[in-house]
């Protein structure tokens, strides 16, 4: 048993696929399942039941999966813990960011860390909020970039900033006469958001109670494909589709002019979310986390 095929297992697991596990293992598809095959006749268990159209684990093999995953903590601690011994900013630190704030932030922040850490580069991944959850617990990230409520045992959670949230829409729309937006007037309009999964949707819906409302009646609300980011919405909106709501990092970059699309604030109090790092609680490297946060807030001052 070796912790290449437990993380084969684990992954499996979660894609439910060869070809996708295998994909995010970085191996041919025949590699893995030849490793799963191997560990299955060494236990002398059957781990998956395989279908033409999926693999999920036997009820036996998800209890074995669970303790796979933590064995894989684990040895990611051991990891983290030789990693203290040597200096904690000459080493990679692996952030992964969710969608709507990574392309954003990052481009703000970076050139401040190599100031503070120049030879600490970032392996850096965007992704929705239960998969960098996922990867943060079994030592695939270092640290994590999220908007708060983030409850995890074990891991350390920070606010860094609040952002508010801002219109977006066409410049000759009949609410870009208003220097200030009032939430109640958004359910009225044709208005477009993100998929299921982005926690930012979430967000959106929490903090304006009618456009919740007027989603659950699907009137005037549009959901964009699955997949789809803050700059297909911006598209749409540039197109003439609708109107559409941005965290402030997001309207500030655009493509477009201010002849064809402008932000306009919500009325004080401004719905918003609050950004946070997240690491796990057994991370050594605490310059790092603490070189990241400090040119996060550099950035956010300029």
């Amino acid at each position: 048993m070796t912790l290449t095929e437990l993380r084969y297992i684990v992954t499996l697991a979660q894609e439910q696929h060869f070809g996708r596990a295998a994909d995010r293992c970085y191996v041919s598809q025949p590699t893995l399942s030849i490793a799963v095959k191997k560990l299955e006749d060494e236990l002398g268990v059957a781990l998956f039941e395989r279908t033409k159209s999926r693999v999920h684990p036997t009820p036996l093999g998800e209890q074995i999966v669970k303790q796979a995953n933590l064995v894989l903590e684990q040895t990611a601690t051991i990891k983290d813990m030789a990693d203290a011994g040597k200096d904690q900013l000459s080493s990679p630190l692996a952030v992964g960011a969710i969608f709507t704030i990574g392309p954003y932030l990052l481009p703000q922040f970076i050139p401040h860390l190599q100031t503070l850490a120049s030879k600490m580069p970032l392996y850096v991944e965007d992704g929705y909020t239960h998969t960098l959850r996922k990867k943060l617990r079994n030592g695939e990230l270092d640290v994590i970039i999220v908007a708060l409520p983030f409850n995890e045992p074990d891991v350390v959670t920070q606010a860094l900033y609040d952002e508010p949230f801002v219109v977006l829409m066409p410049h000759d729309h009949p609410l870009a006469a208003k220097t200030e937006i009032d939430p109640n007037e958004i359910g009225s309009q044709q208005l477009l958001l993100l998929g299921e999964g982005h926690c930012f949707r979430d967000q959106v819906l929490t903090t304006c109670p009618n456009i919740h409302q007027t989603e659950e009646t699907n009137s005037n609300v549009r959901t964009a494909a699955e997949g789809s980011s803050l700059e297909t919405l911006r598209h749409m909106v540039a197109s003439g589709l609708g109107i559409t709501i941005l965290p402030q990092s997001a309207a500030s970059s655009s493509i477009y002019s201010s002849n064809l699309l402008v932000t306009r604030p919500f009325i004080a109090p401004a719905p918003s979310r609050t950004v946070a790092l997240a690491w796990r609680a057994s991370f050594p490297r605490h310059k790092a986390i603490d070189a990241l946060r400090k040119s996060i807030q550099m950035a956010r001052s300029n």
